[in-house]
């Protein structure tokens, strides 16, 4: 079976999260994703490290599925071997801070003449204007494109959300823009830039709070749970700030994770009465109705709570399906990492690696019917050196043997 993107070849001069996580999407998709590397590698190769000398998982969950070659574009020579490689790609990818690229005299227009088929994507960490040259992290682009404002509770900090949105919801955005030149490219013959902004990605994942904030000019949001509002949207806990009610609940025995999210849906109510023991509340004017429920939505989970308390979390989800209910049980890392469902689904995989043996990764959340996806793991540093300089580009290999020593590779 082929893949979906057999044939097209990617240039990665990603680092750190957004950008591989977008490239490793590509490379999942059957990209050639060639990892170009300074000679002291991706810094991600030694940050978080659980075992010494040896690449991080932080490096090997975001770079699987790829080759990695060593180059050093600080040297002219490095600079020309770069330049006769660009003709043999499609995507040239890169999540450098503002302008590194052009100081290194690859401009968009130079890019262009070299290969004008070249779909060139850029991750930054903000748009054209007074952010253009700030610097931005995970936790930046959460807290400026409105994430962090509205995660908490409301006598609580803004904060962060654990889902990593700044950088892989900017990867993904990023294989869109991608996948969009791709195809615009087989009708125009022509590649294209492609910039994705962090702080763009964030506030693209937050646009509800942005219809509550006009909401808001016509009168308080009766689905949070607040009870006063001010010009801006509030932090609401575990509100789902949407058209059904929902809550995370608490359940035996009360630890850390043993919660159970619920979304009371017009007619789940009445079921819901009878599991927790009050079925007259289904018929009680105070209670029977959506309108009527929703000036005491803290009662209402309370009420749900004082029953879940005294069940686990897996025998409420069992209940509650039994009458169709939408609700979740909030799963810890570690139930994750050995839940079957997700194995079987291939979202948790087994990856051996010649340095830090078999270790776990997440697979590709992107399911092609005719496009399956091997995970393989992430590549040494350097370790297709040879393969791509003299195999591919043809180059000498008395020369290949100069470059390396004088550090050029």
């Amino acid at each position: 079976m082929g893949k979906a993107l057999e044939g097209v070849r990617v240039l990665d001069m990603t680092h750190v999260q957004s950008g591989p996580s977008a490239t490793q999407i590509l490379a999942w998709l059957g990209a050639d994703v060639v990892k170009i590397e300074a000679p002291t590698g991706d810094i991600t190769r030694k940050q978080l490290r659980d075992l010494p000398d040896v690449d991080s998982l932080y490096f090997t969950m975001l770079n699987c599925n790829k080759r990695s070659i060593t180059l050093n574009m600080k040297s002219e020579e490095g600079k020309r071997i770069f330049t006769e490689m660009l003709p043999k790609f499609d995507i040239l990818a890169e999540n450098f801070g503002p302008g590194a690229i052009d100081r290194m005299g690859f401009t968009w227009d130079r890019l262009q003449a070299i290969n004008p088929r070249l779909i060139y994507a850029s991750i930054k960490g903000f748009g054209e204007g007074p952010y253009t040259h700030y610097k931005a992290y995970e936790v930046v682009a959460q807290a400026m494109g409105g994430s962090m404002s509205t995660t908490g509770f409301e006598d609580g900090p803004p904060l962060a959300t654990g889902a990593q949105i700044g950088d892989s919801g900017t990867g993904i955005h990023t294989v869109a823009g991608i996948l969009a030149a791709l195809y615009q490219r087989e009708h125009t013959g022509r590649g294209q830039r492609v910039s994705v902004a962090m702080q763009h990605a964030v506030l693209n994942l937050c646009r509800v709070k942005l219809r509550d904030q006009q909401r808001l000019a016509h009168g308080p949001l009766a689905e949070y749970p607040n009870e006063e509002f001010g010009d801006t949207v509030p932090r609401s806990g575990n509100a789902s700030g949407g058209g059904q009610p929902g809550w995370a609940v608490k359940c035996a025995p009360g630890g850390p994770n043993d919660y159970i999210y619920v979304i009371v849906q017009p007619v789940g109510w009445e079921p819901i009465t009878k599991l927790i023991g009050r079925p007259e509340l289904a018929d009680d004017p105070e209670w029977a109705t959506p309108e009527a429920r929703l000036d005491k939505l803290d009662k209402m989970f309370q009420l749900i709570e004082e029953w879940s308390i005294g069940h686990n979390k897996w025998d409420v989800l069992a209940k509650l399906n039994e009458h169709n209910i939408p609700c979740g049980p909030v799963l810890s890392t570690k139930e994750i990492i050995e839940d079957a469902s997700l194995v079987a689904n291939e979202m948790v995989v087994n990856v051996d690696h010649p340095q830090r043996g078999e270790f776990k990764t997440v697979g590709c959340p992107i399911k092609l019917s005719d496009s399956s996806v091997d995970v393989h793991r992430s590549p040494l540093l350097g370790e297709h050196n040879e393969d791509i300089y003299v195999r591919e580009l043809g180059l000498d290999e008395a020369r290949f043997a100069e470059l390396k020593a004088n550090g050029v590779i």
